[in-house]
């Protein structure tokens, strides 16, 4: 089932619309079974929320996809619950995760936007594109999309994996970094390896890129080869790190749906296929 991006389309009254409920970058799901699923607007009466101010995003398959950016109050039962994204990665299907990533991004935009940042007036949504526009002073603020580089590091046969600040116990993934002002995706690449284990790396090369909604980035994918250095962790952003092999990788490393995940696989799956 694919995604079909729209500029506020229809008005929400179609009962199977798909509705993205958020609030504190949580959203409405539904669990059971180990599997999680979202809310339609039927089901929305019976759990007492009373649509404020939904706007539509775009269509999953047929239904569309609406956005309340709106607390929900009172007890929810039926296995009904406001989780976080990260909480129901495997739970709902990949289609549905990226719908859910852009939701929150779009109900981040618009709560954290209803002033605007120059004159401190109210602003209001654009009718033709995805900004809210004031109209005291005319300046737009469009959903905020930060650009990250995320990288395999290779050396021979091992590729580069670490142990961030920020991961969980026992899990270890390839590096990665936002981008800085003025510098290029190459630039930013090199820059991170060097200041979060302290190596040089050349034949910096694109893999692929994957929105990433934790919080809002755009993560662009390259693999680069090791040219010098010893590993050296910064002790801050990353405790640990090691050149680990296809045949002793730790026992957490990403998971499928990850563009890290991705980059480890084909790395060892070329190195299979070379020898």
């Amino acid at each position: 089932m694919t995604f079909q991006a729209c500029i506020h389309g229809e008005p929400l009254t179609d009962a199977g619309a798909l509705c993205f409920v958020c609030s504190e970058g949580k959203l409405l799901v539904r669990r059971h079974g180990g599997r999680a699923t979202l809310p339609r607007f039927a089901d929305l009466p019976m759990l007492g929320i009373a649509p404020n101010d939904p706007f539509c995003f775009g269509h999953h398959g047929r239904a569309g996809c609406f956005v309340l950016a709106q607390p929900v109050e009172g007890t929810l039962s039926d296995g009904w619950e406001m989780a976080g994204l990260r909480g129901v990665l495997g739970e709902l299907d990949d289609d549905a995760l990226m719908v859910a990533g852009r939701a929150l991004q779009y109900a981040e935009w618009d709560r954290s936007h209803q002033f605007c940042g120059r004159c401190g007036d109210r602003t209001a949504r654009h009718p033709d594109n995805w900004s809210r526009a004031c109209g005291a002073c005319g300046y737009a603020a469009f959903p905020r999309v930060s650009p990250a580089v995320i990288m395999l590091v290779h050396k021979g046969d091992a590729c580069l994996l670490a142990h961030a600040a920020h991961h969980t116990e026992n899990m270890y993934s390839v590096l990665a970094g936002f981008v800085e002002p003025g510098e290029t995706l190459e630039e930013c690449v090199a820059r991170e390896v060097h200041e979060e284990v302290g190596i040089e790396v050349s034949d910096i090369r694109y893999f692929g890129n994957q929105p990433w909604p934790f919080p809002h980035s755009l993560m662009v994918g390259f693999t680069a080869a090791w040219k010098s250095g010893d590993l050296s962790p910064d002790g801050v952003e990353i405790l640990d790190a090691g050149w680990f092999t296809s045949d002793a990788l730790p026992a957490r490393i990403p998971s499928n749906l990850s563009i890290a995940r991705r980059l480890i696989d084909t790395f060892f799956a070329v190195r299979r296929q070379a020898s």
